[in-house]
């Protein structure tokens, strides 16, 4: 409870950014300009291998900086593998 506001806080400047119609999560990067941009997602159902991950990073980011993007997405076929808790 002593985290709520803080997150609501949080939560409502990537919904500013990014628009109402999304959930979570929310990555925002700067445009060419210096500008915050942000974009839906990704939705992933597991953590990737080290380098898919960093072309996912390189591939999210990129479609966040496009203006003319707006959306991808297809149905899920299986649920989150979180792993174990520490």
């Amino acid at each position: 409870m002593k985290w709520d506001a803080e997150v609501r806080r949080r939560h409502d400047e990537g919904l500013a950014l990014v628009g109402n119609d999304v959930g979570t999560p929310i990555i925002s990067v700067p445009d060419a300009d210096g500008h915050e941009v942000a974009i839906f997602g990704p939705v992933i159902t597991a953590v990737p291998a080290t380098a898919d991950a960093l072309a996912l990073w390189d591939a999210i980011t990129l479609l966040a900086r496009l203006p003319q993007f707006y959306e991808l997405k297809r149905t899920r076929t299986t649920g989150p593998a979180v792993g174990d808790r520490p």
